[in-house]
C-alpha cells in the first residue's frame, strides 16, 4: 500500500537554526567547523540568521577560504618555454574550413549530421569551436614543443616555483603535460595549445610500464580508478599548481575531432574517403554514424564493443580478484557477483559474450571484482579517453580564465583535491561526453564565473563507483555566478556518487540555454544516481537561478528497461500511476531527481541511494516559441513553453534491487523544499485532464516535498507531496 497525501503547507520563511536542527541538519553539516555561533543576548528575539546565504555563512565561508588561490601565490620568476627550445607553428585550415567529418565533399550525409551533434547551420557547423583547423607533425614547419614544456616546468619546480609562461603564437604539443607542485603554467593572450590527437601519444612515456598497452598513467575513468592514457594536462599528488590563460584567446585546443591515420585493424571504419583507418578521439564513444564510426555502435574499437583485450574476471584469481570467489577462498567457485557482472550479452562479433567484454563495463566490472588499481591496465588498444585536464590528489588547485576545445572526454576532472578554484574558464567543447567541470571526492571547490558550452552536463558533482570510494565525498561546493549554454544539465549532482555529496551551494546562476532551437539544454537541476550508484545526496542549496530560453520541450526518459521493474514504457511518459510510472528523467525536466539513472546499464544494483534535504528557491523559467515545423520540437504541444515538466522526482525503485537477501532499506526521496520558483510554461499542465495523462510534476516515492510559492503556467501552488511506496 502506497500512501499518497498532498498537503497544504503555510508559506516558508527564511530558515533559522532551530529549523535546520529540527530537520537534523547540525550547523557543522551545512557550514564546516569554523560556521560562527551568533550570540543571543538580553532574553529578546533576534531576527533569523540565514546560515546558508547570510553575510559570512556557509557559502561565503567557502569563498573566503579561497581567497589565497590566485596568480600572485607563486614566487615571480618566469622560466619562458621559448628559452627552453619552445616554437611556434602555423596551424592548417581545412578545405572550405570544414572538419572533414562535418564536411559533405567528404562524408555522407548521415555522418555530416550526425559529427555535427546537434547544430546544422552557420560557424556551429563545424560540430565544436576550433575543430576546423588541425596541427601534428605532418604540416609544414611542424615542431613539437612538449619538451620544451615539461624542460621548464621542471626547471621552474626545481627553483621552488614561478610561472611557466607560453608566449603568444600557436604550439604543437605531442603528449601529455604534467605539472609539478608550485608550478603556475599560463598562457598568454592569443595563445593556443595544440595537444596531439594520437591517443598513442598519451601512453608512450607515462610512469607505468604496462608493456602492448604503453607506458600509462594512474587515471580515474568516470568514477573508477585505473591506468590509462594520460590526460593532456594532469597532475598527481602535487600542492600548489596552477593553469591559467589571459583571457578567452587563451586556449587549450584536445583536438579530439581531428582524424589520424592508424594501423590498429580494430579501429571502425569512416567515411570511404578518409580512409578505412581513420580515427578520432570522438570515435571511441561509438556513436552511430558520427566521427568516423559505421553505422552502428557495437563496431570494433569503441568503448562499448567487443573487445578480445578483456580477459575473464577468473583470470585474476581469488587473490587479485577477492569479491568474485565465495568468501574469498581460492576453489570455492565463483559467487552471484561474478555472475551478475557477465550479464547481458553482445551480439557481434562474438554471440553471446558477457557484458564485461567492453572497456566501458569492464573496468567497472574489475573494480566490483575488488581488482587493484594498478592491475586495471588500459591504454592502448582499449577506448577510454581521458579527461582534458585531470589533477589527482592535490591541494591549493586553480585554473583561471582560458578556453578548452575539442576535449578527447571531460574537460577538467580533478580528483580527491583539496582547495580548488576555477573562474574566469570557457568549457566550449560539444563532444560526447564533453562535460565542463567534474569534481569528483573534493573537498573545498568554488567555481565561479565560468561559462559553459558543453557535449554533456556542464557541472556534474561526483565521488566514485563501484567499490571506488577510498576518497570519501564530494564535501563543501559552492557554484556562483556562472552560466551554461548548452548541455545535458546545467547542475548535476551524480551518477559517479557512491560516496556521497554533501554541501553543496548554488547561486546566481544564468542557464541561457542560447542554442535551444538547435541544441537545447537538456535539465536544469538534476540529482542522478541508481540503485547501482546508491551514496548519498544531502544538505544542497540552490538559490537565484533564471532559465530565459527555458530547457528541452520534448520529454524522454532513461529508467525503463528492467524486467518487471513498476517504471515502464507502457505507462504515458510524465505519469506517476497507482502501479506504474514512466519518468521523464532524461530530458524536459527543469528540476530533475533522477533515483532510477539508466539502471539496466549497470550489472550490479545493490546499494540503495540516499537522497535528503535539498533546498531549492527562486528558479524562473522562460518560455520559447520553435517556428512551425521545427525540428526536435513537439509539434503536438501548445507554445510558447518553457520545459516538458516542471519538476521530476523518481525515487529509488525496489525491485531493482539483485544484490544477497535481505533487501535492505530504500528510502524515498526525503526533505525537499521548493520555494518562490516560476516554471512558465511547460508542456504538461498543472492539473493532468485525467490520472492517465501528465501533469507538470512527476512524484514517485518521495517524502515531506514541499512545494511552496510555486507557480506553474499562471496558477500558484503550495503543497506538501508524499508518495511512498
Amino acid at each position: 500500500m502506497r500512501d499518497k497525501t498532498f498537503k497544504k503547507n503555510a508559506a516558508l520563511g527564511a530558515i533559522s537554526r532551530r529549523d535546520l536542527m529540527l530537520r537534523g541538519v547540525s550547523l557543522a553539516a551545512v557550514g564546516g567547523a569554523g560556521l560562527p555561533l551568533l550570540a543571543c543576548g538580553g532574553g529578546g528575539s533576534a531576527a533569523a540568521f540565514d546560515t546558508i546565504w547570510g553575510a559570512g555563512a556557509a557559502a561565503d565561508q567557502i569563498v573566503a577560504s579561497l581567497a589565497f588561490l590566485k596568480p600572485s601565490m607563486f614566487p615571480a620568476t618566469v622560466f619562458n618555454v621559448t628559452t627552453y627550445g619552445a616554437q611556434t607553428i602555423a596551424p592548417v585550415t581545412y578545405g572550405s574550413a570544414l572538419n572533414p567529418y562535418v564536411d559533405p565533399a567528404v562524408s555522407s550525409a548521415a555522418q555530416v549530421t550526425a559529427s555535427q551533434y546537434g547544430f546544422t547551420t552557420g560557424a556551429l557547423a563545424s560540430g565544436t569551436p576550433g575543430s576546423n583547423t588541425y596541427a601534428n607533425m605532418t604540416i609544414a614547419g611542424a615542431f613539437d614543443s612538449r619538451l620544451a614544456f615539461i624542460a621548464a616546468i621542471a626547471a621552474c619546480h626545481a627553483a621552488g616555483g614561478g610561472q611557466v609562461l607560453v608566449p603568444a603564437g600557436n604550439y604543437y604539443c605531442g603528449g601529455p603535460i604534467t605539472l609539478l607542485s608550485n608550478v603556475h603554467f599560463h598562457l598568454a593572450a592569443n595563445c593556443t595549445i595544440y595537444f596531439s590527437p594520437n591517443p598513442a601519444d598519451y601512453a608512450k612515456d607515462g610512469p607505468y610500464n604496462c608493456g602492448a598497452n604503453g607506458n600509462l598513467f594512474y587515471s580515474r575513468w568516470q568514477g573508477n580508478d585505473c591506468l590509462n592514457y594520460g590526460s593532456p594536462i594532469n597532475a598527481f599528488n602535487q600542492t600548489n599548481i596552477a593553469v591559467t590563460g589571459t583571457d578567452q584567446t587563451s586556449i587549450l585546443n584536445g583536438q579530439a575531432m581531428v582524424p589520424y591515420a592508424s594501423s590498429n585493424a580494430g579501429n571502425p571504419a569512416a567515411p570511404a574517403t578518409l580512409g578505412t583507418t581513420t580515427f578520432c578521439w570522438w570515435t571511441m564513444k561509438g556513436t552511430a554514424s558520427a566521427w568516423g564510426c559505421a553505422t552502428t555502435a557495437t563496431t570494433m574499437g569503441t568503448q562499448g564493443s567487443f573487445n578480445s583485450a578483456n580477459l575473464d574476471l577468473l583470470s585474476f584469481g581469488s587473490v587479485e580478484a577477492p569479491n568474485i570467489y565465495t568468501n574469498g577462498a581460492a576453489g570455492g567457485g565463483t559467487n552471484w557477483l561474478y555472475t551478475l557482472l557477465g550479464t547481458g550479452s553482445l551480439t557481434a562479433p562474438t554471440a553471446a559474450a558477457p557484458a564485461w567484454t567492453t572497456d566501458s563495463k569492464y573496468l567497472p566490472a574489475l573494480a566490483e571484482a575488488g581488482v587493484s588499481p594498478t592491475l586495471r591496465i588500459f591504454g592502448k588498444g582499449h577506448y577510454l579517453p581521458p579527461p582534458m585536464i585531470q589533477f589527482i590528489g592535490c591541494t591549493n588547485v586553480l585554473m583561471q580564465n582560458y578556453t578548452t576545445q575539442q576535449t578527447p572526454f571531460w574537460q577538467h576532472n580533478p580528483v580527491n583535491c583539496t582547495n580548488v578554484l576555477i573562474s574566469g574558464v570557457y568549457t566550449n567543447s560539444l563532444g560526447p561526453n564533453n562535460d565542463g567541470f567534474d569534481p569528483d571526492a573534493c573537498n573545498n571547490v568554488l567555481i565561479d564565473t565560468v561559462n559553459f558550452n558543453t557535449g554533456d552536463d556542464c557541472i556534474a558533482i561526483k565521488s566514485g563507483k563501484d567499490g571506488d570510494t577510498q576518497y570519501g565525498p564530494c564535501n563543501n561546493i559552492l557554484i556562483q555566478n556562472c552560466t551554461m549554454n548548452s548541455g545535458h544539465g546545467g547542475i548535476t549532482i551524480g551518477s559517479e556518487m557512491m560516496a556521497g555529496a554533501q554541501n553543496i551551494y548554488a547561486r546566481n546562476l544564468t542557464m541561457t540555454n542560447q542554442y535551444w532551437n538547435v541544441n537545447p539544454l537538456n535539465i536544469g537541476i538534476r540529482f542522478k544516481t541508481n540503485m547501482n550508484r546508491g551514496g548519498f545526496i544531502k544538505n544542497v542549496y540552490v538559490n537565484g537561478v533564471s532559465l530565459p530560453n527555458g530547457i528541452m520541450t520534448v520529454g524522454k526518459t532513461d529508467s525503463t528497461g528492467i524486467t518487471g521493474s513498476p517504471i515502464s514504457a507502457t505507462q504515458t511518459l510524465g505519469v506517476a500511476g497507482a502501479s506504474t510510472g514512466n519518468p521523464s528523467t532524461s530530458q524536459g525536466g527543469v528540476i530533475t531527481f533522477d533515483c532510477d539513472y539508466s539502471p539496466n546499464s549497470d550489472a550490479v544494483r545493490n546499494r540503495p541511494p540516499v537522497v535528503n534535504n535539498i533546498q531549492i528557491q527562486n528558479v524562473t523559467v522562460g518560455n520559447i516559441t520553435p517556428s512551425s515545423g521545427t525540428s526536435g520540437f513537439n509539434a503536438a504541444a501548445s507554445y510558447p513553453a518553457s520545459c516538458f515538466q516542471a519538476v521530476v522526482m523518481q525515487g529509488p525503485v525496489k525491485t531493482d534491487y539483485n544484490g544477497p537477501l535481505p533487501v535492505p532499506t530504500v528510502l524515498p526521496i526525503t526533505n525537499v523544499s521548493i520555494t518562490n520558483c516560476n516554471f512558465g510554461n511547460p508542456v504538461c499542465p498543472a492539473t493532468a485532464a485525467s490520472s492517465a495523462s501528465p501533469s507538470a510534476i512527476y512524484a514517485w516515492s518521495v517524502s515531506n516535498v514541499t512545494l511552496d510559492k510555486v507557480q506553474i503556467s499562471g496558477t500558484t501552488i503550495s503543497q506538501v507531496l508524499n508518495d511512498v511506496r
